[in-house]
Parts: structure tokens; C-alpha cells; sequence
């Protein structure tokens, strides 16, 4: 049996690769299943979300190992798998879901009825959702494999696209899932909070989608000065003038059509000073004053239920200071919650192998070797504009 090795929480604002358990095929409550299969990792991605348990946001006990966008290579499957065959290359949703309960049949997977017995919805390496393992790791268990897996169609192909195909386990479908839910179509003019990977991913989304024009926000300068290198525009709002304000300079008005929270409940306060500081309502009350009269907002970034590092009691528990009454007015939509990955990767994996779209480079991906992921996690959390890629078995490195 081979060794395994994986990125581990130890605790507030540090990681480690340790020796972890090779997979075997039982879940979290310690039944076999034969529905599942084990992957070699082709490549695991270090995401936002992983951030806030490592900065000490959530309830994440020491020892999670990490990870829940992973893109795999299939070596052992149980006897129920009927779609997947040893040596195929797929990428994994980062929702666990089962197929067969009512949400997941009605494409809503990010809430999966079966697969967490504490709340609806499970995902890999994550706190408080169902305790899978996860995936920044040599090797990882995939539950449900001929429903949760897409399996890419030509090996060769996959591997001269990888980069880009990784993309698919989270980011590019949640970014589209946030322009989507926003109402992004030919002509929009949209406005993106957050000029992070998952940001700038919405951002090519709604490029895909048609928008004329789409803006991007941040306080950090070099993601602002990337967003620019892909094609986007932006606003800084570390300056003191107002979203509004600069978004009037741009579109001549102070509206968009349709918006995306990107950012989630860490965000930060705008101009000077206020950049300094946590406000967590913040992108949701900005996005409701620069949208449009019966526009919608999609808000992909995350909001925690408890967040033991929140500056009062009140965000502590989620419960944030959201001006609903102008939502109301102004009859917005809002569309929240995890991404149903299924409902798009495949149609986005046809543009990814056509060159509709290379999300690699708009997002910045940079291949790092298992044992560098401490590094990636601690350049990630300073504000590079990057989206690091770790590369368990040098599989990136040997297709580029």
C-alpha cells in the first residue's frame, strides 16, 4: 500500500504536511461503501475558504486535514461503480452529495439531505460538513462516484489543459453560480466584490455570459493591478471615494445591473481608515445601494454560522448588521448558499477544452509541490494575486 501524506490544520495561522491514513472505502461514520473510489491526486487547490479555518474563523479542530477541490486519477473503485474504470482522470465537486435524496435531485447539491447528519450539505476537508476527508493530499476517498465524478473525455487532452481543468472543483463554477444567480446576460453591467480567485472567476464568467462591462472591487493593490492584466476593470476601495462614485466614473452611473458578493464575512471597511478594519456586513449593504431598482445579487462568498474570531457577539453567531429594508425597496433578489457544482462544470469543462475561456491565467494559478502548501497558504493569506495549485505526484509539472 502506498504512504499518504496530507496538508493538516494545526492550528490559528498554521499548517503542516503530515503522514494521514490511506484512504479506504468507508465514510465518516465508518460503513464501507461500495459506491465509492480512490483517487490518486492529480492536483488540490488551496482556497479562500480554507483560509478561514486556518486563520482561526470557524470551529475547525486541530488535525482536519484540508482540501475540497481535488481533481484525481481513479487506482481502486468498490463494486457498485458502473460509469468509472481504473485510470480515468475526473474532477471532483467540492459538494459531497448522494443522488438520490429530493435537493440533489433537484440539482441542489450544495445541500445534500444524506451525506452530513448535523445540516444539510457536505464537502471535503471542511468544518461542521460531514467530516469527509479532504483533499490536499496524495490520495483521497470520493463517495457516490458515478453521480459526484466527472470524468474528463480524452487523458491527453485533460492533462494539456490541467490548469485549467482544476478550476472546475470550486472557483469557475462558483464564480459562474454567482453571475448566474445575478442575472449576468448580454449587455450587463456588472460589478464583482472581491478580486480574488473567486472573484476574477466571476468576473470571466460574466465576460462568458456577455456583460458589457464588468468592474471589480478590492482593497489590495496588486489584485487590482492583475484584475486590470486580464481585461477587467476596477475600483480601489481603499480610496475614500464611494463604490457609487467610482462606479459613476466608469459607467457614467452610480448602478449596475447585477452584482457579486465575492468576498464573504471577513470582508474589510473602504477608504483609508476603513480599510483597516473588519466589517462583515459591509459588501452585502454596498452591493444593494450600486444595484439597480429589481436587480439581483449572487452571493457565492462565504457566511459562517459561528465565527469564534468575529469582533462582536453579535457576528460571533452570523448575525450581521444587513440593511434588508433597502434590499426591500428596492426589490433586490439574493441568491445565497454553496455553489451546486454539478448544475454547471460540465458545460464549463466544453468551454474550458474549446478555449472559451482560460480561467488558469485569469486567475492566476501557480503550481506548488505538496510539501511547499505551508507557503502557498501563508503568500495566499498576505494577498498575492495568484491561485495556488498543489501538485501531489509532479502530474502538473510533467504536462507543462
Amino acid at each position: 500500500m502506498s504512504n499518504n501524506e496530507g496538508v493538516v490544520y494545526v492550528g490559528p495561522g498554521k499548517v503542516e504536511v503530515q503522514s494521514i491514513d490511506f484512504p479506504k472505502l468507508v465514510d465518516p461514520r465508518g460503513r464501507t461503501i461500495e459506491h465509492g473510489v480512490i483517487l490518486k491526486v492529480v492536483s488540490t487547490n488551496i482556497c479562500g475558504s480554507d483560509q478561514h479555518m486556518v486563520r482561526g474563523r470557524t470551529t475547525a479542530h486541530a488535525g482536519l486535514v484540508l482540501g475540497h477541490e481535488i481533481t484525481g486519477e481513479v487506482i481502486e473503485k468498490g463494486r457498485d461503480v458502473e460509469t468509472l474504470a481504473i485510470g480515468d482522470l475526473v474532477s471532483v465537486p467540492f459538494n459531497v452529495a448522494c443522488g438520490r435524496c429530493r435537493t440533489c435531485k433537484a440539482q441542489h447539491t450544495g445541500v445534500c439531505l444524506s451525506v452530513n447528519p448535523t445540516r444539510a450539505g457536505g464537502a471535503y476537508g471542511y468544518v461542521d460538513i460531514g467530516g469527509w476527508v479532504g483533499g490536499q493530499a496524495r490520495y483521497v476517498m470520493v463517495p457516490y462516484a458515478d453521480f459526484n465524478l466527472l470524468k474528463f473525455p480524452d487523458r491527453a487532452q485533460a492533462l494539456e489543459k490541467i490548469r485549467d481543468l482544476t478550476c472546475l472543483t470550486d472557483i469557475l463554477p462558483t464564480g459562474y453560480h454567482g453571475a448566474v444567480t445575478a442575472g449576468v446576460g448580454p449587455g450587463s453591467t456588472v460589478y464583482i466584490a472581491g478580486a480574488g480567485p473567486v472573484g476574477l472567476a466571476a468576473a470571466a464568467a460574466s465576460r462568458l455570459s456577455g456583460a458589457a462591462a464588468v468592474i471589480v472591487g478590492d482593497i489590495n493593490p496588486a489584485r487590482l493591478v492583475h484584475a486590470r492584466e486580464v481585461g477587467f476593470l476596477t475600483v480601489d476601495l481603499s480610496q475614500d471615494a464611494s463604490l457609487a462614485e467610482q462606479i459613476e466614473q466608469i459607467l457614467g452611473s452610480p448602478e449596475v445591473d447585477c452584482a457579486v458578493d465575492a468576498v464573504g464575512f471577513e470582508a474589510r471597511g473602504h477608504g483609508h481608515q476603513g480599510a483597516q478594519h473588519e466589517a462583515p456586513a459591509i459588501v452585502l449593504n454596498s452591493l444593494m445601494e450600486i444595484t439597480r431598482a429589481a436587480g439581483m445579487i449572487g452571493i457565492p462568498g462565504l457566511y459562517v454560522t459561528d465565527d469564534p474570531g468575529a469582533a462582536d457577539d453579535a457576528a460571533r453567531k452570523g448575525s450581521l448588521s444587513v440593511r434588508f429594508g433597502l434590499g426591500w425597496a428596492k426589490s433586490h433578489t439574493f441568491f445565497t448558499g454553496q455553489t451546486p457544482v454539478m448544475k454547471y462544470n460540465r458545460a464549463l469543462m466544453q468551454a474550458i477544452l474549446w478555449d472559451r475561456i482560460n480561467i488558469a491565467d485569469i486567475v492566476g494559478v501557480e503550481v506548488l509541490p505538496l510539501e511547499d502548501a505551508a507557503r502557498g497558504y501563508a503568500e495566499f493569506d498576505a494577498g498575492a494575486p495568484r491561485k495556488f495549485v498543489l501538485d501531489p505526484h509532479a502530474m502538473l509539472r510533467a504536462a507543462a
